[in-house]
């Protein structure tokens, strides 16, 4: 199944607080991701990406829709097109996200020593 196959869904009304720094998100992607294992296997999941004003300012595919969402307080009909755009970007570019191995290795130790 190809990306563009797969079925995303968007939070646009009361999305949770950031993961990152805490603070209130735009809007939250919940979207299907796979891996392979140590072994190789194909692993599917999902995975949630938040739009943060504070975390995303300056990020590639983040600032067009930060700005989209600074001048439409509210979204009618006529936005739409722009808004599917900005966010298909967006996702673009939150989906090629991989994770920094060793950013998680380090996190994964500092819990294991009780330091989280």
């Amino acid at each position: 199944m190809s990306d563009e196959d797969d079925e995303i869904v968007l939070q646009l009304a009361d999305p949770p607080n950031c993961a990152r720094c805490e603070g209130p998100g735009l809007l939250s992607a919940r979207f299907s991701h796979s891996w392979k294992n140590a072994c190789g296997e194909e692993i599917p999941g999902v995975r949630e990406a938040m739009l943060c004003p504070a975390c995303d300012h300056g990020e590639p595919g983040a600032d067009g829709l930060l700005a989209f969402f600074e001048v439409h307080e509210t979204m009618g009909a006529f936005e739409l097109e722009a808004f599917n755009n900005l966010a298909a970007a967006w996702l673009a570019v939150v989906r090629a996200r991989q994770a920094d191995e060793h950013r998680l290795d380090d996190e994964c130790e500092r819990f294991r020593n009780g330091d989280l």
